[in-house]
């Protein structure tokens, strides 16, 4: 068995669940809550600057995560490897969650409301923008008390 079908092999349960199971549960809300579930982790799991995220990424097996332009108030991210390749051959994947995600942690990092797009490009990798509001202070979402 090559290397590469040791990858597909491996990201089979991944695929099944990230790209099939949980669209069909969430329907349309999918895009949505897998964003808001990104933001989610990235408060549990946070990092501390660019680098870390990038290990974090690593660390997940999302993909292999670079910052490709960065200007004023606003970064791009480039998400690539075999476990993005993988995913677009097989499916027409998401990637809310992990731009939710991103954009929680530049948000904390830079201490400014921050919103993340994404677009899928022709060599199978994914552009992630980020755009954060100088006149808009970040601060965490407030817990509703529980009964």
């Amino acid at each position: 068995m090559s290397d590469n079908d040791n990858m597909t092999q491996d990201l089979f349960g991944y695929r099944l669940i990230r790209d099939e199971l949980i669209p069909d549960l969430l329907g349309n809300h999918t895009k949505d809550i897998l964003y808001w579930a990104g933001k989610k982790l990235a408060r549990s799991y946070p990092c501390s600057n660019e680098g870390e995220i990038i290990s974090f990424f690593i660390r997940a097996e999302w993909g292999d995560l670079s910052i490709i332009k960065q200007k004023n108030y606003e970064i791009h991210f480039e998400l690539a490897g075999n476990v993005v390749q993988e995913r677009i051959q097989h499916n027409d994947p998401l990637f809310t969650l992990e731009a939710g995600f991103i954009a929680e942690q530049i948000a904390m990092i830079k201490q400014y409301q921050t919103e993340a797009v994404y677009t899928r490009n022709k060599k199978h990798c994914v552009q992630i923008e980020l755009k954060w509001d100088q006149k808009d202070p970040y601060s965490l979402p407030s817990r509703k008390a529980s009964l």
